[in-house]
C-alpha cells in the first residue's frame, strides 16, 4: 500500500478497523506528536508492530500541539506522511482532540503502546497518560511499553533545525549551560504557595469584528458591516485569572461602575481561585474598552472607551484603603496592575506602599489616561514591569539609554527587579545584584497583543516574589507572553502545563 492511501480521515479509519477486528486482526494503536521523524520513533513503531496485526499510528494536529509557538516544526499533513512512509505502519490519521482519550473510544485497539519514557505514568506532569490509561481499561485494551533508546525530538529540533533568529539561539544556549530544568519547573510549582492580593481597574474587553464595505456614500467615513463579538474579563481581572493558575489564593481588589456594573459577567468569568471584593463607583459605568476589528485579519480598526475616569469618592475610597489597611499583611504578593482608570487613588498608592509585604507595581500608559499616568507616582516597589514607551513617558527621554533610566527609576523605587519589556524586541531585566540582562522575545505566531503584557507581568511578579534568578524570571515572563499572543484578547489565562512544556521544549 502507497504512503497516501494509509493515510485516512478518523472516522473511514475506525470503520477499517471495525472490519479488521472482525477478521479476527490484533490491532495496534501509537499517538504523539512526532514532530521529527527519527530512529527512536522507527525503532518504537517497529516494536509495536510485533504486538499485533494492523499498526495504526495518530498524530496530534497542529492546533492542539503545545510545545510552544515555535512549534511544530512540520505541519500535521507532512508528520503524517512521514509516518505512513514506513513499512511497519499499516494505517495513519490525524487527530481531532488534543489527547489520544476520545481517540481511543473511537478506534478501540486491542494493544495502545507508548514509548520506555512514559512507563512512569507519576512523571507525567500533563496527566495525559494516565487518563488515557483509564481509557484504555475501559475498551478492555492492554497498555504495552516498548524498550529501547529514547531521543527527543525537541533536542534534535533546537539543535539542528530551530526557526528562531540567532541571539535567541545564543540566549537559549547560554540559558541551557547556566540553568537546570527543573530548578526553573520548581519555581513555577512554588508558586502554588502564594498568598496573592490582586487590586487594579476591571475592564470589560468587548471585541466587535466587523467586514469593511467601503466609504460611506455620504461621509468621509468607513462603513463597516457587523459580524459577531467576544466579551473578556480585562485588565486586573485578566491579571488576576493569570495569577490563579499557579497561586495557592487570589483576591482580587477592583472598581466597578454602579450603573452598567456588569458584575455577573465578571463573576462568571474569574478563574474559581479567584475571589472579588469590588467597590463601587456611584453614577458610573464600569469601564469597557470596545474594540472594532477586521473578522478576517483580526486588525484593529479603532476603539471606543465606556468610561467615567474620575474614580472613587472621597468615601468610598476610603472604605478600600482601610480594607487594604486590615488585610495587606496576610498576602505574599500584592500586586498593583495600575492602568490608570481611578481604582488607585493617589491615597491608595501610599496604603499598599506602607502595607505590602512584597509589592509589584505595573502603571500603564493608555488612551485612558492621557500620558499623565507613569511609574513615578509609586515612592517604593519591590518589582516594577514596565513598557519601554513608559519608561521613556515617565523619564521624557526618547532616544536614551534604557538602562540609565531603570537604574535611577530602580534606586529611588528601591526596587530589587526592575523590568522594561519591548515587544519584540524582548525586554532588560535589572536583578537584584544591580546586573543587566537583555533577553530576546520568544514571540512565534501573533494573534493579538493585547494581553500579553497582562501575562507577562504575573507570572514574573509572582516569580519575583521568590527572589529567583534573573535569568528564570526573564524566561518564565517570556514564555508567558509568548503564549498570550497566540490568543485573541483575554479569552483564556495562561496556564501552568502550558508555560511547563513550552520551558521544557525550549531547554532539551
Amino acid at each position: 500500500m502507497g504512503a497516501a492511501h494509509k493515510i485516512k480521515p478518523l472516522a473511514e479509519l475506525a470503520d477499517i478497523l471495525t472490519r479488521a477486528r472482525e477478521g479476527r486482526a490484533k490491532i495496534v494503536h501509537c499517538h504523539g506528536v512526532f514532530d521529527l521523524l527519527h530512529i527512536g520513533h522507527i525503532r518504537y513503531f517497529k516494536q509495536a508492530k510485533r504486538m499485533g496485526d494492523l499498526l495504526v499510528v495518530t498524530v496530534t494536529p497542529d492546533r492542539h500541539v503545545d510545545k510552544g509557538p515555535h512549534r511544530p516544526a512540520f505541519p500535521e499533513v507532512l508528520r503524517a506522511e512521514a509516518i505512513a512512509s514506513l513499512d511497519c505502519v499499516d494505517y495513519v490519521s490525524i487527530n481531532e482532540w488534543p489527547t489520544a482519550e476520545e481517540t481511543l473510544r473511537v478506534l478501540r485497539p486491542h494493544v495502545y503502546v507508548k514509548g520506555s519514557e512514559f512507563k512512569n505514568v507519576q512523571s507525567d506532569m500533563t496527566g495525559k497518560i494516565g487518563r488515557e490509561a483509564e481509557v484504555v481499561r475501559e475498551i478492555g485494551a492492554e497498555l504495552a511499553f516498548t524498550e529501547d533508546i529514547v531521543f527527543s525530538s525537541s533536542t534534535l529540533i533546537n539543535r539542528f533545525l530551530s526557526n528562531f533568529p540567532q541571539e535567541m539561539e545564543e540566549y537559549l544556549a547560554v540559558l541551557r549551560k547556566r540553568s537546570h530544568l527543573a530548578s526553573i519547573l520548581k519555581v513555577l510549582d512554588d508558586m502554588a504557595s502564594l498568598n496573592v492580593l490582586v487590586i487594579g481597574d476591571a475592564i470589560l474587553d468587548e471585541y466587535q469584528y466587523c467586514e469593511a464595505m467601503g466609504k460611506s456614500s455620504k461621509d468621509p467615513i468607513l462603513a463597516l458591516r457587523y459580524q459577531n463579538e467576544d466579551r473578556f474579563a480585562g485588565g486586573a481581572a485578566a491579571v488576576a485569572n493569570h495569577v490563579a493558575g499557579f497561586a495557592r489564593r487570589v483576591t482580587l481588589v477592583s472598581v466597578l461602575g454602579e450603573r452598567e456594573s456588569h458584575e455577573a459577567f465578571f463573576r462568571a468569568s474569574l478563574h474559581p481561585n479567584v475571589s472579588p471584593h469590588f467597590f463601587y463607583q456611584p453614577g458610573a459605568p464600569t469601564i469597557v474598552k470596545r474594540r472594532f476589528l477586521d473578522g478576517y485579519s483580526l486588525h484593529k480598526l479603532f476603539e471606543v472607551y465606556v468610561m467615567d475616569g474620575a474614580g472613587l469618592p472621597r468615601e468610598e475610597d476610603r472604605r478600600l484603603r482601610q480594607w487594604l489597611a486590615t488585610h495587606l499583611a496576610d498576602y505574599d504578593l500584592v500586586i498593583a496592575a495600575d492602568f490608570g482608570h481611578g481604582t488607585i487613588s493617589q491615597d491608595t498608592v501610599e496604603t499598599l506602599c506602607e502595607g505590602s509585604r512584597f509589592l509589584a507595581v505595573n502603571t500603564q500608559a493608555n488612551a485612558g489616561n492621557r500620558h499623565f499616568h507613569t511609574i513615578s507616582r509609586y515612592p517604593r516597589a519591590d518589582f516594577v514591569c514596565i513598557a519601554e514607551h513608559e519608561i521613556r513617558l515617565e523619564t521624557r527621554d526618547l532616544s536614551g539609554e534604557i538602562r540609565t533610566m531603570m537604574e535611577t527609576i530602580a534606586r529611588k523605587m528601591d526596587s530589587d527587579h526592575f523590568v522594561v519589556t519591548r515587544g519584540s524586541k524582548g525586554c532588560v531585566i535589572r536583578g537584584e545584584d544591580g546586573e543587566y540582562m537583555e533577553v530576546p522575545s520568544l514571540t512565534g505566531k501573533i494573534v493579538d497583543r493585547v494581553g500579553a503584557g497582562d501575562a507577562f507581568f504575573a507570572l514574573t511578579a509572582m516569580a519575583a516574589a521568590q527572589g529567583v534568578s534573573s535569568e528564570a524570571l526573564a524566561l518564565i515572563g517570556n514564555v508567558a507572553g509568548g503564549l498570550a499572543v497566540e490568543i485573541v484578547g483575554n479569552q483564556k489565562p495562561i496556564d501552568k502545563q502550558s508555560v511547563k512544556k513550552f520551558i521544557t521544549s525550549l531547554m532539551k
